[in-house]
């Protein structure tokens, strides 16, 4: 099992009294993964000793005002391709089901393209087969890092370490793409509130023409297997 996908969806969560109780065990894998980078790690690591150590809720203010109030930065990864359309209903329908072919079930709170959630369904994988998942989100993976540099936010150092992770160099044109999209201002909550206007989501067929830069994503994610798994356990 990759475990490191684990403890990377770990120091993605929210923080928490029971995240810095296992930050000790999630930096001794981080340590062991040899696929990261070195400045990676070490990136890392400050970020570690940062959720291990700072004030609680300093961390979760920080948290919310990251990746909550910024759509552009939303960890929930459909929504970087289909936004709140009627396609991202329908991938995240067939995510589930993909879930349930490797024998896991989510929580009823829990969304299926939510990036701490599908990493620890990618920690249940062998490596080749979980880095090869991973490939196919590269771009979004490389996007977000991106933006979180533009920011200065430690998280980075997550993306940074799922873009070497994955089997996949980020596709080029994908990432200018989404990088020229305008960024919403998280202090501006009239702009906020107009963003995050709730758009029907329905789970059912579309004909609406599917988004270029996220066919190949979609393809394996979306059900298409490329080999045999193990089944697991969610954690």
């Amino acid at each position: 099992m990759a475990l490191i996908y684990r403890a990377l969806g770990l120091m993605l969560g929210y923080p928490s009294e029971e995240q810095r109780r296992v930050m000790s065990s999630i930096l001794d894998v981080v340590a062991e993964e040899r696929r990261i980078p070195q400045p990676v790690a070490r990136a890392l690591a400050r970020l570690g000793e940062r959720l291990a150590q700072a004030d609680i809720y300093d961390l979760q203010e920080d948290y919310v005002q990251v990746f909550d109030r910024t759509r552009t930065l939303s960890l929930n990864l459909y929504e970087h391709v289909h936004g709140e359309s009627r396609d991202r209903g329908q991938a995240m329908a067939n995510l589930i089901e993909l879930y349930r072919q490797h024998g896991l079930e989510l929580a009823a709170k829990e969304l299926p393209d939510h990036l701490p959630v599908f990493l620890d369904f990618l920690s249940v994988l062998p490596d080749e087969q979980a880095a090869s998942l991973l490939g196919e989100a590269a771009h979004v993976l490389e996007v977000l890092a991106e933006r979180l540099h533009k920011k200065a936010s430690p998280y980075r150092a997550v993306f940074g370490a799922l873009v070497a992770l994955s089997d996949a160099a980020p596709d080029s044109q994908a990432v200018a793409a989404m990088l020229s999209e305008p960024e919403e201002d998280p202090d501006d909550l009239a702009a906020l509130d107009k963003a995050w206007e709730e758009t029907a989501v329905t789970f059912g067929p579309s004909t609406d023409d599917g988004c270029p830069k996220a066919e190949a994503m979609l393809k394996v994610m979306n059900g298409e297997p490329r080999a045999d798994r193990p089944n697991g356990q969610a954690a």
